[in-house]
């Protein structure tokens, strides 16, 4: 019983705190431009808006434009199961649950690009090969990152990778990972959420024809996912694993918060990069990681 009460309080944390990060970057967005800017709880608002209205579907559409956000939705949340908290741990642990979480972040990827795809659309094509164009180097970032956590750490468990800090490769890795995060959430300088022009667009592209709920499931996934890689960055740079528990939280709380403000400067004073730019920009992010990942097996050898 006890065990069930926990796994639901810890989908209630990702659940319900997931909506407020893209609130609280468009705060910091309207704060750095001088504007009131929309309140913090605003994607609550329209996620209950979108639950409450239909489904409009393309006639080209199979049922799997309903079922690709609701698997993507399914998968990112198994992968924020294994992601411990802090000092409360992970959920679910067990040895290469890394490599798990790996496969359901590329599995709601998928999902999505799929989904987007059933209609038809050319826009909404155009959006899924960006996509997934940026994504092999994007995972390519995510392998290497992990794979320095997994040298330094002798494991292939994320309870035990994210225990320590990442040492002497910490600052390539929190920039290393800091753009991947940009880049798996599509901000800005990869993509700009609040756009709306077709030709520009990566991810808006792919879910112009969804609406209703499917609309409201990928939007709270896209926030699942943005606090995913908060955490991740949080605990693999942060050395956590020797603070008090409530030490511990806070840390990851306030890590969470940072990496958040982050996204909202970033998006304020850069523009988004042309199109031949962004890989150019993702090599950099793989090869930090790779940098880091180099660090971490030379100190083991050392």
């Amino acid at each position: 019983m006890n065990t069930v009460l926990e796994l639901i309080f810890r989908l209630a944390w990702w659940l319900i705190l997931a909506p407020l990060l893209p609130g609280i970057i468009n705060k910091v967005k309207a704060w750095v431009a001088g504007r009131r800017g929309p309140p913090v709880l605003q994607l609550y608002y329209d996620l209950a808006r979108l639950w409450r209205k239909s489904v409009v579907m393309s006639t080209l559409a199979s049922p799997g434009f309903v079922i690709g956000p609701a698997v993507a939705w399914v998968a990112l949340l198994g992968a924020v199961i294994l992601v411990p908290l802090g000092p409360a741990g992970a959920a679910l642990s067990f040895r290469g649950d890394v490599l798990l979480m790996l496969y359901l972040l590329a599995l709601a990827r998928f999902c999505t690009a799929w989904a987007a795809m059933e209609t038809g659309s050319a826009f909404e094509g155009m959006g899924a090969a960006r996509e997934v164009s940026y994504a092999v180097l994007a995972e390519a970032a995510m392998v290497a990152a992990m794979l320095s956590l997994c040298v330094q750490t002798g494991s292939v468990s994320l309870a035990t990778m994210l225990a320590p800090s990442a040492g002497a490769g910490a600052v390539l890795l929190a920039a290393g990972l800091f753009t991947v995060l940009l880049a798996e959430n599509c901000r800005v300088p990869f993509d700009d959420p609040n756009t709306h022009l077709e030709l520009t667009m990566i991810h808006e592209a792919m879910i112009l024809d969804h609406s209703g709920p499917p609309l409201a499931v990928i939007l709270h996934g896209a926030s699942m996912k943005l606090l995913l890689f908060s955490v991740l960055l949080t605990e693999a740079v942060l050395p956590m694993g020797d603070l008090s528990p409530f030490a511990a939280t806070g840390v990851l709380l306030g890590g969470v918060l940072t990496a958040t403000v982050g996204v909202g400067l970033v998006e304020s004073l850069l523009a988004r990069f042309a199109f031949q730019r962004v890989p150019l920009l993702l090599t950099t992010a793989v090869l930090l990681c790779l940098f880091a990942l180099l660090v971490a097996w030379k100190g083991g050898a050392a």
